[in-house]
């Protein structure tokens, strides 16, 4: 039996090197997708070069290629670089994801594509909601994404993923964090860990959890559908530092910005993964993952 041919955009990122093994060990002939020559730890995933902003690139990626599905997950993520180049971001998250699909209703129709957004996205009813220009462009990407599916009948589906967490290269505020705390212990850094507001509250998923969902919905998702990817429990950032204090080799004080209570929002958790795993990673053990990463990196 031929082995499905994946293509993943942003192949070297943070969930794109997870994907990348999980889909190889799944059974996938795995073709990354990074915008610089890059390489991963598998002989057996083969990386292109291609910048996806340049819409003849990416055409000649995709007939070179005829991937079955593609996973697209690169993307501008970093909320404070949206604020100083705005139209980077809009470039990078929506005519990228513009020029992928119409690059694959032109070569590969019949292609089943997973566009991952964010739950970062504003009401589009409601002009207030927006937040942040890095908002706007995961939002505009999602409605590209709907727009391809609905007028071309493209077989697509949309996932919007909470925040992700878990060992690997990532600017998200757990790494960020036990990368201080792994500092504090191979280090001689200073014993304190300062955050902003240790009352702000997120919903932390694990990207290998995440990556699991991905490939049901490549399984099981609907053309059209769009799935919210959820624990459905809010953690303060109170958790994350004194999840860190429990196992780190040494002891440290932690000092806030400012307690501005956030209220937690509760959601269902994702249909999707608790139908198909019988657990998600713990926090505890996500956040010791990550810790290790970072140990790793300094040692």
């Amino acid at each position: 039996m031929t082995k499905p041919k994946l293509l993943i955009t942003g192949a070297t990122g943070f969930t794109g090197i997870h994907a990348c093994h999980h889909f190889h060990q799944a059974g996938y002939e795995v073709i990354g997708v990074s915008r610089q020559p890059s390489k991963i730890e598998s002989d057996q995933i083969r990386i292109e070069t291609c910048d996806l902003t340049n819409k003849n690139e990416l055409t000649d990626l995709i007939q070179k290629n005829k991937p079955d599905r593609v996973l697209h997950l690169a993307g501008q993520n970093h909320v404070p670089s949206s604020w100083t180049n705005p139209v980077a971001s809009l470039e990078i998250n929506t005519m990228s994801t513009a020029y992928l699909l119409e690059a694959i209703r032109q070569q590969v129709p019949e292609c089943k594509t997973l566009v991952v957004g964010s739950a970062l996205q504003y009401d589009v009813n409601d002009i207030t909601t927006l937040n942040h220009p890095y908002s706007l462009s995961k939002t505009l990407q999602v409605l590209i994404a709907q727009s391809w599916e609905l007028l071309y009948e493209m077989n697509i589906v949309i996932v919007k993923p909470s925040n992700l967490i878990g060992p690997g290269k990532s600017n998200g505020v757990c790494s960020l964090l036990a990368l201080k705390v792994a500092e504090m212990e191979l280090l001689g850094a200073e014993k304190v860990l300062r955050v902003n507001n240790l009352l702000a509250s997120r919903d932390f998923l694990d990207v290998r959890d995440a990556v699991f969902g991905y490939e049901i919905l490549f399984n099981k998702g609907r053309s059209g559908s769009i799935h919210d990817m959820t624990t459905g429990l809010s953690r303060y950032l109170k958790e994350v530092t004194s999840s860190l204090q429990a196992i780190s080799s040494v002891s440290f004080t932690v000092e806030s910005v400012e307690d501005k209570l956030e209220v937690k929002v509760s959601t269902p958790p994702s249909d999707l993964l608790i139908e198909n795993m019988q657990a998600l990673i713990p926090f505890e053990k996500s956040v010791e993952d990550i810790l290790n990463y970072q140990r790793n990196l300094l040692i």
